[in-house]
């Protein structure tokens, strides 16, 4: 449980006063997952997680079962909480099949998954970036005139493990390919967890520039190199109101082996208390619920603040 005025509140100048968590444990933190996790242990986590005051969780991912098989499931998972009040339940789709089935069963937050690299494009998508954005194209449109929101996520924005460092400029033309084609928001994702707080000030300033204004810009950052918080707070400077985290800090990418968890949301929301940010979530419950699922997986979790708070408890 947490200490009573802990952490104390010092809020700073400058910082939004709200932020959005966009919860993605129970996609992106499950999918890399060597034991299989029971459909109806998703079902609950994902009502913990809403539980605890997160309203925007993404729920899983329409692709087909021999890529991802952790998320074959996504039919029979997604009916079994597709009624919960007052939250958001994204889910990813790869292509038009994709999106029919998330559509037939009442989705109404849809993502694509773009790369700002060729090489990850090849091996994610099988396909160039270019013939990967072409795919996507009818599927934001239809995803739209459906009246879904989209959102477009553009993995390895900072750094590509067979690439390197990913120019700046490279990262806004698949960000304005995105918007241009209807997407609502876009998540900038550090896939393989390299980025550094003047890396991220710099990408922010230049899609500004390029005419992507802020307010549709989310970030998406892993703790390869334990710079995501840091990264998180140079965002938050520049007027980003979105967030991705995972709860326990759960995730990778299979398709990356280099990428680590993703920023835990407990270790998001300490921080954003401690600045007086308000997020709607209750850390006692969230850590309750990462605790919970990490005995599901049979290991800890990598959160700091899970471990320091669940220590506490004993």
């Amino acid at each position: 449980m947490t200490e009573l005025g802990l952490p104390m509140t010092v809020p700073t100048e400058g910082l939004p006063a709200r932020v959005r968590i966009y919860e993605v444990g129970a996609r992106d933190g499950l999918q890399n997952e060597r034991l299989a996790v029971p459909t109806e242990v998703k079902a609950d986590f994902i009502r913990k997680l809403a539980d605890a005051g997160l309203t925007t969780i993404e729920a899983t991912s329409f692709v087909h079962p021999k890529w991802v098989p952790q998320l074959a499931d996504a039919e029979q998972l997604f009916p079994l909480v597709s009624d919960l009040p007052g939250v958001r339940l994204p889910v990813l789709v790869p292509n038009d099949r994709g999106l029919d089935r998330a559509l037939a069963l009442g989705a109404r937050d849809i993502a694509v998954f773009a790369s700002a690299t060729e090489s990850f494009a090849r091996a994610n998508l099988n396909r160039s970036l270019d013939e990967s954005l072409a795919v996507f194209e009818p599927v934001v449109r239809r995803a739209k005139e459906a009246g879904a929101q989209v959102r477009g996520y553009v993995s390895m924005c900072f750094g590509d493990p067979w690439e390197g460092a990913v120019p700046p400029h490279q990262v806004v033309r698949v960000c304005k390919a995105l918007r241009d084609m209807g997407c609502d928001e876009l998540s900038l994702g550090d896939t393989i967890g390299v980025a550094t707080p003047g890396h991220v000030r710099t990408l922010l300033a230049l899609l500004n520039e390029e005419g992507v204004p802020t307010d549709v810009i989310g970030v998406h950052f892993h703790d390869t190199y334990g710079q995501a918080l840091a990264n998180t707070y140079t965002a938050l400077e520049h007027g980003v109101t979105t967030i991705d985290s995972s709860a326990g800090g759960l995730g990778g990418c299979p398709y990356a082996k280099s990428a680590t968890g993703n920023l835990a949301t407990e270790d998001l929301v300490w921080m954003l208390q401690g600045l007086g940010i308000d997020t709607g979530v209750d850390l006692d419950r969230l850590t309750a619920t990462s605790v919970w699922m990490a005995a599901h997986l049979d290991r800890p979790s990598p959160s700091r603040t899970v471990r320091a708070l669940s220590h506490k408890d004993q």
